[in-house]
């Protein structure tokens, strides 16, 4: 492709909406450009990049005994309320009406679309197991777009679904999809971090997401150095303390109350009273599903939800509000405690275990109860691990240090068992002719956050530095002077000769000076420049620069395309 013959409108400036590298390379680079909030056009620089990923995948996926599907991206809601995700997926869920009055959504997802099929056409166990995928747009209302391409409305995912006689077949399966996975993301250069995860409103028990580490990630990973443990830290275990921070088991006192005019945050109470937030408990009234729930936790830890959550068993989590709270508690936001409290179910993190003579809220205004113990005071009888992950943990595993880190979610694979064969009747007949529900597994890929991530990991002050499997050109050939005509002729040469050898190749044929030339060859982040200019006219020679460590060399013309398929084969 000639320069002059494609859309590639370069910019000096940063976009005044970007907030990460990747969102503002993506601009600036011509890939990408801003149609409303959470909804990007691709120029032909960021579609180049995104057919060359959907390459990868399609090739990994039918090597991995997938079959490619295409779904309507249009969803009848009576699906999605045969499964409960019409209600319990949220507002992020797009909904709307035909002009016949039918209930319609728009897929963020295609779990039911894919399993009405199966149900329809599969009925025996002689046809499975059975793995189907798209590369598909998906939609979802999300409330606060950002980050470029990395938080939108409208979205390039690849989903896969496997279907299996029992659990065994699914673990074959799933192993089938993660060993893709790895060599989809490795292919793609990308520096990935298999974590476990919180299956979240896909459902299962297990699921696993592929994370790049980048300081503009939106997630949170756990990584231990010392023996590779790693998970989200919406899952990461937590060890059980053994013995409580900074204080030691003492004779329990007297319980008494104290005033606390306007004070009911931790870092207030404990600045009033004079003590650690480690001295207080927090209690912190939830609805789970449609019952009321109180979870304890030391004051200078944050409860984890998702882990609560789990342990409840629940469809809904949500925080309560003001009203709920003074009805259960008898007291106002901010001033709860586990003291009296009475029809309401409670749970304490493990955190809480062995405190003595804690400071809690009193269940009234201004008011704080000191020297509480929960044998004496409080019946609490469940406890777990409640709690967020932090830096100051030990590693749940080896007990040594454990780090947090930012990190992009690139891929999704999820043990989904029967939560969605059971509810559309996916069901087969098996070998001792009894019907069962089918096995399921889910796996997703987004593809634009694979562009947008990679970008993250991989660039410089100059500009973008693409590996050359997804680059949106493997090779730019650049000549320096337009109307220099023996450096045009040389220019025109080598690109017949490059197209005829199949080699990626952009030609800057623009009139412009090298200095342009340069500066947006790098910006946009080609793996390599073939660079012609006037001074290697007399001897038939060139350069060859590339992008990733900035080698440089000389070479006859007529090696050219010998020398650039050597690189090609290093896998830059």
């Amino acid at each position: 492709m000639r320069w002059t013959q494609s859309l590639i409108p370069t910019h000096k400036e940063d976009p005044q909406d970007a907030e990460t590298i990747s969102h503002k390379l993506m601009v600036r680079g011509g890939f990408i450009r801003k149609l409303t909030a959470g909804s990007y056009s691709y120029l032909p620089l960021g579609y180049r990049v995104l057919q060359k990923i959907a390459a990868i995948i399609r090739e990994e996926m039918n090597a991995a005994g997938a079959n490619e599907v295409l779904l309507p991206a249009i969803h009848p809601a009576e699906l999605w309320k045969k499964t409960g995700r019409y209600d319990s997926i949220g507002d992020v869920l797009i909904k709307f009406k035909d002009r016949h009055n039918r209930d319609l959504v728009l897929g963020p997802t295609h779990e039911e679309v894919i399993t009405s099929i199966v149900s329809d056409e599969v009925k025996s166990y002689k046809e499975l197991p059975l793995i189907l995928y798209q590369i598909q747009t998906k939609f979802r209302d999300e409330p606060r777009p950002r980050f470029g391409v990395m938080r939108t409305c409208e979205f390039i995912m690849k989903d896969a679904y496997s279907f299996d006689c029992d659990v065994e077949g699914m673990e074959k399966s799933y192993q089938k999809m993660y060993d893709a996975y790895c060599r989809i993301f490795k292919r793609c250069g990308l520096p990935y971090i298999v974590v476990e995860a919180d299956p979240g409103i896909m459902g299962g028990n297990i699921s696993h997401e592929f994370m790049v580490p980048a300081e503009n990630g939106e997630d949170d990973i756990a990584v231990c150095a010392s023996c590779g443990y790693s998970a989200s830290v919406a899952v990461a275990k937590v060890k059980a303390p053994s013995g409580p921070k900074g204080q030691a088991k003492a004779k329990k006192l007297p319980l008494s109350e104290v005033a606390t005019p306007d004070i009911s945050t931790v870092e207030k109470v404990s600045e009033f009273l004079k003590v650690g937030p480690e001295k207080l408990v927090k209690t912190l009234l939830y609805t789970a599903d449609s019952a009321p729930v109180a979870v304890l936790i030391r004051g200078d830890y944050d409860v984890n939800e998702t882990k609560v959550k789990a342990y409840l068993k629940c469809e809904t989590l949500k925080l309560a509000d003001e009203n709920l709270i003074r009805e259960v508690t008898g007291g106002p936001l901010g001033f709860s405690g586990p003291v009296g409290l009475k029809k309401v179910r409670m749970v304490a993190d493990q955190s809480v275990l062995g405190m003595s003579n804690f400071i809690t809220g009193a269940n009234k205004k201004d008011a704080h109860l000191i020297n509480v113990n929960l044998e004496r005071d409080c019946a609490v009888s469940e406890f777990g691990d409640f709690r967020m992950i932090s830096g100051e943990d030990p590693c749940p595993q080896c007990n040594k240090k454990i780090g947090i880190k930012k990190a992009i979610e690139i891929g999704h694979t999820f043990k989904l068992g029967t939560k969605y064969s059971a509810a559309l009747g996916a069901t087969f007949l098996g070998r001792d002719g009894k019907p069962s529900p089918v096995i399921m597994g889910c796996y997703g890929i987004g593809l634009n956050r694979i562009a947008a991530s990679l970008i993250e990991a991989s660039n410089d002050k100059d500009g973008i530095i693409w590996p050359l499997s997804i680059s949106p050109y493997q090779v730019v050939l650049m000549p320096l002077n337009m109307q220099d005509e023996s450096v045009c002729k040389l220019a025109e040469g080598l690109y017949k000769k490059m197209v005829k050898s199949n080699i990626d190749v952009l030609f800057d044929d623009r009139n412009q000076r090298a200095g342009i030339k340069f500066k947006d060859a790098d910006l946009i982040g080609f793996p390599l420049k073939v660079i012609i200019g006037e001074r290697g006219i007399p001897t038939n020679t060139v350069e060859i620069k590339v992008r990733k460590d900035h080698e440089t060399r000389s070479i006859s013309a007529d090696e050219v395309v010998a020398e650039i398929k050597k690189y090609l084969d290093k896998d830059l």
